[in-house]
């Protein structure tokens, strides 16, 4: 071996050293490596779409019409109250009594007081502007027999119902003329389209 050889093996023997020394320090310096993630457990997969339970003590009323609607006032309002032509403007949930499944909700509604079922139209046709209610509506006030969509045949149902506003049909009819007068006075003001110049005759 010549000298030369020697040296170069003396080189790469050295730095192997260093790298011995210096790999242990540059493992712990390197954070360790995350855990695999575990399958989530069946029982916590959410399902899709997602509906929420109310409690059983959020399903009961504590009167009832003659009709047999059932009713509870959850929050007082005193003032006039909507007939069945006016126009009411509500938010609600809707929730089979059986076992609290939510079927709908819904903010800032709109609607004739009497164009939904006739629990829901009786109810609304007992509250004030601003008030809280909740009807206990039996099936045959409901749905009945057909049932409707997610809504079971023959379910008792339970709405709870804020009153955000009523308006009389004509009232309703009054806002909708204005709304097309603003709408026709705007499409007035609106800058008519340029025309083409008009096309000048050859001269003789």
């Amino acid at each position: 071996m010549n000298t030369s050889l020697r040296g170069s093996c003396r080189i790469a023997l050295s730095l192997s050293l260093v790298a011995l020394v210096v790999s242990p320090a540059l493992a712990a310096a390197q954070p360790a490596p995350a855990p695999a993630p575990t399958a989530a457990p069946a029982a916590e997969i959410l399902p899709v779409p997602l509906n929420p339970v109310v409690p059983a003590a959020q399903r009961v009323c504590s009167a009832r019409t003659a009709s047999g609607l059932g009713t509870r006032v959850l929050k007082e309002a005193a003032g006039a109250k909507p007939g069945a032509s006016d126009y009411v403007l509500v938010n609600y949930i809707g929730y089979l009594a059986a076992d609290g499944t939510v079927f709908d909700q819904n903010t800032s509604q709109a609607f004739p007081a009497s164009g939904v079922i006739k629990g829901f139209s009786e109810g609304l046709q007992l509250m004030s502007k601003g008030s809280v209610w909740r009807f206990c509506i039996p099936a045959g006030l409901g749905y009945g027999e057909k049932g409707a969509g997610p809504i079971p045949a023959n379910s008792d149902l339970v709405f709870q119902v804020e009153l955000v506003d009523f308006k009389t049909e004509s009232e309703v009819e009054a806002m909708r003329a204005q709304v097309q007068r603003q709408a026709a006075q705007q499409a007035g003001a609106a800058p008519a389209a340029p025309t083409a110049p008009a096309a000048q005759k050859p001269k003789n």
